[in-house]
Formats: C-alpha cells, structure tokens, sequence
C-alpha cells in the first residue's frame, strides 16, 4: 500500500498543473485576530454616511468597532444596531483601492441575519465606477437576502440596460426546513470572460452569460472588480423593519477567498 501511495503521488506530481488544482488561492481574509479589532485596514475600507445608498436604505454606515468587528474566534462580525432615538447603524467595507480581481471564483462563508428590513449582501463592483457610474461600471451581487424571503438568497449581475429592478439574475431556495440564517453558508461565484456561475454551498444554481442579455446590452465583465460586504436596513427591496423584528442583528463573516484559475495563471507565466 506504501508503495502504491508513492505511485500514486508521483503521477499527480506529473499531470498538468489544471488536473492536479483547479484553483490556486490568490487573496483571502480568515478574519483572525483578538476580539474587538477593526477589519484589517490593509484589507478593507469602512463606508460612512446616511443617504439610503441609491436604495432608500435606513441605516447609517459608521467606522465605529460596534459596527464592524472581529469576535475573536476567526469571525468578522457586522453589527446592525437599533438606538435609541430611532437611528440605524450597520457597517459597509469594501477593497476598493485596495484589492480588485478580473475573473476566478470568488466565495465567503457566512451566516446572515434574519427578519423583517435585513438586507445582507455580498458583492462586487467595477473599479471604473468612478469614471462611468453605475450600471456602466457593472454589479455582480454574489448573495443578498432580503429577511421576508427567509428561505432564499439571489444572485445577480447589473449593467446597462438591465439593472435594478431589470437585473438578471436567479434565486436559491433551501428545502430542508431550515432557514438560510440558521447556519454558516458558502456563497460565491466562478466569474469567466463570458460566464458568470453562481453557487450556494458549492452547487450551482444561476448562470448568466452574454446571450442573456436584453438585445444591444453590452457585457461588462472583463475587467477589475472591487469587492463589498454590507448588513443594510430597511430599502426599496426589503421593506422597512417592522414590531417582528429584533436588534441587533448580526452579519458573521467567517472568511472571504479569492481564487485564481490555475490555467490562466500558468499560461501567464509561459
């Protein structure tokens, strides 16, 4: 068997490199560090500021740890607040400036919030929003939520011609009796020239690609994008909160990975 074992490594140290790994981990967060640090600043940027964020949003965006933090036990916890005089805190980071990525499979794990208002997302956006604005630049929203849908998350590409309401995009629906809040969940993508495939728990569920567009739109997905993470309350999709539901509500973030196509990245370097 001992002999076998060595057969067997020597041929998969032989094989091609796209046989042995398909993915090769290019940039990540696992979130550890001592309860109560701020998100890496090498990593993230805190979004700040109250003016419903294009959506009629509720919450205010604060940099405060109360907001945003590490639990200590490898988890990024995004904190929704109700205060007292009626105001909405939560927290937005983003990679902006910082980290952008062109195609590859993109994934977080984490566990969302629930109930009425909750509006947790994972996505990202096209780092020429600055230049060309928004649908122009392109959204791919990995995973949003919306807590009066408690069994579903949705994937979605925006862009112009098809955004907002007009997005394309597909919905997971659990069937296990168990809502999507009551567990961790891996949420992503695997982001191609001409193919967007989104995943729950490593299964696919919606894939986009240019033949579905509406007629004229153009693909906008060949080029960098910036990565979001944000716990929103209340907006156009969700609704407002309501007397069922409860504060604080919490957005754990167990990781967030960033891989590569080993392929791509061999042809690179040949």
């Amino acid at each position: 068997m001992r002999f076998f074992g060595l057969v067997a490594l020597v041929a998969v140290l032989a094989a091609p490199l796209a046989a042995q790994e398909k993915w090769r981990l290019m940039w990540h967060d696992e979130f550890d560090g001592p309860a109560g640090a701020p998100p890496d600043p090498a990593l993230w940027i805190p979004e700040s500021g109250t003016h419903g964020w294009g959506n009629h949003e509720m919450e205010h965006y604060t940099k405060l740890p109360e907001n945003a933090s590490l639990d200590g036990e490898g988890h990024l916890v995004i904190m929704a607040l109700a205060k007292p005089n009626g105001v909405y805190t939560s927290a937005r980071l983003k990679t902006q400036g910082l980290f952008n990525a062109t195609y590859g499979k993109i994934e977080a794990r984490m566990q969302i919030p629930y109930g009425q208002g909750m509006w947790p997302a994972f996505w990202m956006m096209g780092t020429d929003f600055v230049d060309k604005g928004w649908p122009a630049c392109g959204e791919i929203d990995i995973m949003e939520n919306i807590g009066k849908e408690p069994f579903s998350i949705h994937g979605t590409v925006h862009g112009p011609g098809y955004s907002g309401t007009g997005g394309i995009g597909g919905t997971a629906t659990l069937t296990t009796g168990r809502q999507v809040a009551d567990d961790f969940h891996v949420f992503g993508v695997i982001w191609e020239e001409d193919s967007i495939q989104f995943l729950l728990d490593g299964e696919p569920y919606f894939h986009v690609t240019p033949s579905r567009l509406p007629a004229g739109a153009h693909w906008v997905y060949n080029h960098p994008f910036y990565l979001l993470l944000n716990l929103a309350v209340g907006g156009d999709w969700p609704g407002p909160p309501d007397r069922t539901t409860e504060f604080p509500q919490r957005l754990v973030v167990d990781y967030v990975r960033v891989y590569a196509d080993a392929d791509r990245l061999l042809r690179r370097q040949q």
